[in-house]
């Protein structure tokens, strides 16, 4: 007959749908208390659960002699129960200092990643892992005192992945009553003593004053504020993904997005001009960061005040401003848009980028009297073509008003890259204009300016791509020979 505890664990994994029948399930047992009594609870359940159990053991080799004790224990469990039993070990230590990682950091990441391994290579369908209602209060708790929102307030979840978690509505006294009951020894690990660590204090001073002083139901409560944040972040990850798919544009590894979109993303019809910034807001800033996600592969080490720095980009910025994130990920914004990408792959030159530094050229080009002259510019992948024609005798519909009189133009020009302070009288203007004017009303990317061609003489801008030419070397009625400039793929 099942005891009280062992049906409410069941009914747990049934309601969550934690296992199935058929399921492997690779129990990770430390030699504590919890991971022993799990292990025990699901092997009085394998039968009506319908799964099989093995044990898995991940030594942290940390603690030395009680290390390899703790494996000795766990194994000799294995074998006293007549269950397959697997062992792996990582110097958690080496790997700390390697990656600059906390000690606690570390174990967990070597930890769950041998977890996945298993389950990858097939050895475990599911592998059961002992957090208890008491581990869920904790880390509910360390995240407020560290600082948190709504989606460090869902602490601990039941499945993720192949990770299953039966007993988070579990106390932790409760399992140790349920050993001493079979007569079950366990291990005990001194250093979750160690009240100089944070996690340690929460759970000998800062969690037993909250039941004593405070609340005696505070676990209860802590764990049904996690289990209220996770229902809402499944209602907000759903949301954000089909907004996502809706406004993201992928390309060549980048994931761009209308600053419209993101900062109005709620679509009501005629009434979304109604709704303020403010009630979007939540919204907006889960789409950051999930198209950081994209970039990434995930939203590690991105904070608030990168999601901020983003908004503020979008409200407040201009075209060609940037944003650094964590993980190599620039943002820029292209006039009304915000493109992500990774700054490794895909280095984004600036404005202020000049011919000595980065997509600098410079070629010198000779007019002909007659026909047509090419220069090849690698650097643009183009060929730009020269072609000299008899303006007097071309048909009037045919006359393009980009054309040059060659009878103005110096007999050598020079075809370089854009550089800042360039800037002309263009064709039907009294005054001169920067080219970074002519830039942004004709809304050319700030990435692309770097390399934009510009053809000059003596420092005088004569042509530019896609503006009109300088006015001073413009056809006119007198002009005899006229210069017209066109640009092809260079094959």
């Amino acid at each position: 007959m099942k005891t009280n505890l062992e049906l409410r664990v069941q009914r747990n994994i049934l309601s969550a749908q934690m296992l199935i029948p058929g399921d492997r399930v690779a129990v990770a047992v430390s030699g504590g208390a919890d991971s022993v009594a799990l292990f025990r609870l699901l092997e009085n359940l394998r039968d009506c659960l319908g799964i099989t159990l093995l044990i898995i053991h991940f030594d942290h080799s940390l603690r030395g002699a009680e290390s390899d004790a703790d494996a000795r224990f766990v194994e000799a469990l294995a074998r006293d129960r007549q269950v397959e039993f697997i062992c792996e070990r990582e110097d958690v230590g080496a790997v700390a200092v390697q990656q600059r990682l906390n000690l606690e950091d570390a174990a967990r990441r070597l930890r769950y990643a041998s977890f996945e391994r298993m389950a990858a290579k097939g050895r475990a369908t599911r592998v059961a892992v002992a957090h208890t209602a008491d581990d869920q209060a904790e880390t509910v708790l360390a995240r407020l005192c560290r600082g948190t929102g709504p989606t460090g307030l869902a602490g601990i979840y039941p499945v993720m992945g192949a990770i299953v978690r039966p007993l988070l509505a579990v106390r932790r006294e409760e399992l140790r009553q349920y050993l001493r009951g079979l007569d079950q020894t366990w291990r005990e690990d001194p250093t979750n003593k160690d009240v100089g660590r944070q996690r340690a204090r929460i759970r000998a001073q800062l969690l037993p004053q909250l039941e004593r002083d405070f609340s005696p139901r505070i676990v209860k409560h802590l764990g049904a504020l996690a289990r209220l944040s996770r229902e809402e972040e499944a209602f907000w990850a759903a949301l954000v993904e089909s907004h996502f798919t809706a406004v993201a544009r992928k390309a060549d590894g980048q994931i761009s997005v209308q600053i419209g979109e993101l900062l109005r993303p709620l679509r009501l019809g005629s009434a979304a001009r109604d709704v303020p910034l403010s009630a979007a807001r939540p919204l907006t800033e889960r789409l950051v960061r999930r198209l950081y996600e994209g970039i990434r592969g995930d939203c590690q080490n991105l904070t608030a005040l990168h999601v901020e720095q983003i908004l503020r980009l979008s409200s407040e910025g201009v075209s060609g401003q940037r944003v650094e994130l964590p993980g190599g990920v620039l943002v820029h914004r292209t006039f009304d848009e915000l493109v992500f990408s990774s700054g490794r792959a895909n280095p984004l030159p600036t404005a202020e980028v000049t011919k000595s530094e980065f997509g600098a050229y410079h070629y010198i080009v000779n007019v002909p009297r007659i026909g047509v002259a090419s220069i090849s510019i690698p650097e643009l992948g183009t060929r730009f073509l020269l072609k000299v024609i008899d303006w007097s005798s071309a048909e009037r519909d045919t006359r393009r008003d980009d054309a040059l009189d060659a009878d103005l133009l110096p007999s050598t020009l020079t075809l370089r890259n854009w550089q800042p302070g360039d800037g002309y009288r263009p064709r039907g203007r009294r005054q001169s204009r920067k080219l970074k004017e002519m830039f942004l009303s004709q809304r050319v990317p700030s990435s692309e300016r770097v390399y934009w061609p510009v053809i000059e003489s003596g420092g005088r801008i004569i042509w530019a791509r896609g503006m009109p030419p300088a006015a001073d070397f413009c056809v006119c009625d007198q002009t005899r020979s006229g210069v017209l400039i066109d640009e092809e793929a260079q094959v």
